[in-house]
């Protein structure tokens, strides 16, 4: 089992629980340093940088060559990122599609001739609720998750005849560094912004939403919990929800249609009439 992205947060609470359900786990992450804990519980730990093909590659090689192939490829390594439209550089919006989507499609690329050739396997794609309803400010990282659902729908019937499974996971809002992690992929803060105050009200909102006891937050071992759910089961679902974030977001965008959804959105995250 290969992992991505295990130096905190839901990656490293998957690559434990993985681990300790006795099955062989490959943790991997950009800078390998943070994954000493996980080196000490069994795990085997790679550098990997997602974005890096050598790195890819090389990661994928030495997996296949003590297995034969990947087995369970989790696609956990990402960041957030974010703003009003206007104002996120493009530069931003690349960087985050090249690590949130590029990068999870050359994985799965690397993983499926082994997959393919033994005729079994089960690649695990990271959602989220970000990509079944769009936050405020939600470009580009919303709209990385959204791929991710039509890469699972397409790539899921394609290898199926192959004996490969494909399993999409959408958490919720989850108590992890995600956030502070993702504040170098934000627009630099600009005080005279024509969205400054809508800007500091979405930062609020996110903030109550993350916080310690808030309803519906999750940890990353209930996330992690839920990977393994899918792992262990004999034929894994299509997509598994975690949260009620998830579960209950969809249902209301759905119910209050586009207006009443706006109107709901701009009550939740105030943003005062330009002057």
């Amino acid at each position: 089992m290969l992992v991505t992205g295990c130096s905190s947060g839901i990656g490293q609470a998957t690559a434990l629980a993985l681990a300790r359900a006795g099955f062989p786990v490959w943790a991997s992450a950009r800078k390998p340093g943070g994954l000493a804990e996980l080196r000490r519980a069994g795990c085997r730990v790679l550098e990997l940088d997602v974005t890096d093909e050598r790195a890819r590659a090389d990661a994928v090689r030495r997996v296949e060559a003590e297995h034969g192939a990947v087995g369970v490829l989790v696609n956990n390594a990402g960041h957030g990122g974010g703003g009003p439209v206007e104002e996120v550089p493009l530069g931003i919006v690349r960087e985050t599609f090249e690590t949130n989507v590029f990068a999870v499609i050359r994985m799965c690329q690397l993983v499926l001739p082994g997959m393919r050739a033994q005729r079994s396997g089960l690649i695990v794609n990271i959602g989220s609720a970000a990509g079944l309803v769009t936050p405020p400010t939600g470009c580009p990282y919303a709209m990385t998750k959204y791929a991710l659902e039509s890469l699972s729908d397409a790539l899921r019937p394609e290898v199926a005849p192959f004996g490969i499974q494909v399993t999409l996971v959408q958490p919720g809002a989850v108590r992890t560094r995600f956030m502070a992690n993702s504040e170098p992929h934000q627009p630099e803060a600009d005080g005279d912004s024509p969205y400054a105050v809508y800007k500091a009200n979405v930062a609020k909102m996110a903030a109550r939403a993350h916080r310690e006891g808030a309803r519906g937050v999750l940890g990353a071992d209930d996330v992690a919990a839920v990977i393994l759910k899918a792992v262990t089961a004999p034929h894994a679902k299509a997509r598994y929800k975690a949260g009620s974030q998830a579960r209950l977001a969809p249902v209301a965008r759905r119910v209050l249609g586009d207006r009443g959804w706006d109107a709901f959105m701009r009550r939740l995250v105030p943003f005062p009439a330009p002057r």
